[in-house]
């Protein structure tokens, strides 16, 4: 993987997730195939590297954020719309958690999401905020799948273990289940609610994927080499009218309601 040092101008920027995002890298190591940032990244990054073979670090971006939460209106902060903070080099460079002490000087209300368990070193940081919430992506329970579609991301376990720990921290959490994988992530879906019912969560939120430019090509490749009984099903799901997804909506709904489980749904 490629790995180049950067200096960025901007890192509170407008977000439709909250009222700013912040990305501390450009690109991904988590590699995931579905990912919607793939296209996008590369496009305005100017990469050839296939996705998650390189990685811009932002080197600056702790001077360049404490200049702007000095003069930006306080607001909520949603944490890795386009990267992943938390992923393997968060470990050498711990941008993220430098991050994380300078909104917590100003307060800023922070949202997480992520699919590594890292994010647990830095419970000392979150319980200290007002407003704070972690959410964690997991689209399977099984790991050999979890592997195909995430492949250097934490282990399902290892992330359902930070999330215990940041539940018992008083740290609000949520499990985002999206995209949901048809005809694989619909396999563990009762189990799914139940363990976000045990774990206490505060909702569930669900998206179907969304096959942005690219994304449908890298998805056939996984498609193709490890579940190839189901590329006719996934053609048939996203390239013709299909009912898929709203039945899935109404199965999710009922599943929800059963175990009394808060749910949000991207669609």
């Amino acid at each position: 993987m490629i790995t180049n040092e950067v200096r960025c101008k901007t890192m509170l920027n407008p977000s439709k997730l909250a009222v700013y995002c912040i990305n501390p890298y450009v690109g991904c190591q988590h590699a995931c195939p579905y990912c919607y940032a793939n296209p996008l990244t590369r496009r305005f990054s100017r990469h050839s590297e296939q996705w998650g073979g390189f990685v811009d670090v932002k080197i600056n971006a702790p001077e360049v954020l404490r200049k702007e939460v000095s003069s930006r209106k306080k607001g909520q902060v949603f944490i890795s719309s386009l990267t992943d903070a938390y992923q393997p080099l968060e470990k050498k460079y711990e941008l993220t958690r430098k991050l994380l002490g300078i909104l917590l000087e100003s307060q800023f209300p922070v949202c997480i999401q992520t699919k590594s368990s890292l994010v647990a070193r830095d419970v000392d940081l979150l319980k200290k905020f007002n407003e704070r919430e972690v959410g964690f992506t997991i689209t399977t329970l099984d790991e050999s799948v979890r592997r195909n579609f995430e492949p250097l991301s934490s282990p399902v376990k290892e992330r359902l273990e930070a999330l215990k720990l940041l539940q018992e921290n008083g740290i609000r959490t949520y499990i985002f289940i999206g995209p949901v994988l048809p005809h694989l992530t619909d396999r563990d879906l009762g189990e799914l609610v139940k363990t976000a019912s045990e774990l206490k969560v505060d909702y569930l939120w669900f998206d179907k994927l969304n096959l942005k430019p690219g994304v449908w090509e890298s998805m056939q490749k996984v498609l193709q080499n490890s579940y190839p009984e189901l590329l006719p099903v996934w053609r048939e799901i996203f390239f013709s009218k299909n009912d898929y997804y709203e039945k899935l909506k109404e199965r999710a709904i009922r599943l929800c309601k059963e175990r009394n489980v808060r749910y949000r749904f991207c669609y």
